[in-house]
């Protein structure tokens, strides 16, 4: 099977949360091991989950022993963190009401290749960290009337903020980073009016892990 990476050094390839989390572990089992104290592991899990290559990953396990099975990061391990989670079937709903009440779709569903949120006198909450998604690039259209949604993205996402606000917002405080090979795009449009509609960006709850 042909290999179908960028033509560039190791350490400039993208990590993906599978890396990170192997190197997370790692270190676990350093500090069980006794081979870290705890201010040591608390410094490399915070440059762990901050890292976007294995430049940056690869020192944090340098002088661990290696473990069984093989290196914690190299050529083997740089999986397409988005394979599996594009094109599949839709079976979700396209749309999400809240009418002085709320909604969240959040863990394991389907984003189709649109979908509406309305959000009057109430909220709704849209966590995008978990899902799957019916296309590569996925329209979310926003209706804010005296009400907020909050859209929680994964960092590689690309994200595009398009809607309008009338005595209201669309907010993205949080900048996502650079797309990752294979993410998807979120396209986010619509009207707040006496409303809001935040973007934000946080990891998956797998690099969210506490000791």
């Amino acid at each position: 099977m042909s290999d179908e990476r960028p033509q560039k050094p190791l350490p400039e390839l993208r990590a993906s949360d599978a890396d990170r989390d192997r190197v997370v572990e790692r270190l676990r089992d350093a500090v069980a091991e006794g081979r870290l104290d705890m201010e040591e592991f608390e410094e490399r899990l915070e440059a762990a989950y901050t890292s976007r290559t294995y430049a940056e990953l690869e020192p944090l396990t340098r002088d661990l022993p290696v473990p069984e099975g093989g290196p914690v990061a190299g050529p083997t391990a740089a999986v397409e963190p988005w394979a599996g989670r594009i094109g599949g079937a839709g079976g979700g709903s396209a749309t999400a009401v809240a009418v002085m009440s709320g909604f969240q779709r959040k863990g394991r569903w389907t984003v189709p290749a649109r979908f509406d949120a309305v959000a009057f006198w109430g909220g709704g909450e849209l966590d995008l960290r978990e899902a799957e998604f019916a296309q590569r690039e996925v329209v979310i259209n926003c209706v804010a009337v005296m009400g907020g949604i909050e859209i929680t993205v994964p960092p590689g996402v690309e994200v595009d903020v398009r809607g309008f606000g009338f005595m209201g917002a669309f907010d993205q405080r949080d900048n996502p980073g650079p797309a990752e090979r294979g993410a998807p795009r979120v396209v986010v449009t619509g009207f707040a009016f006496w409303g809001g509609v935040e973007v934000k960006v946080k990891r998956r709850k797998s690099l969210r892990k506490e000791l």
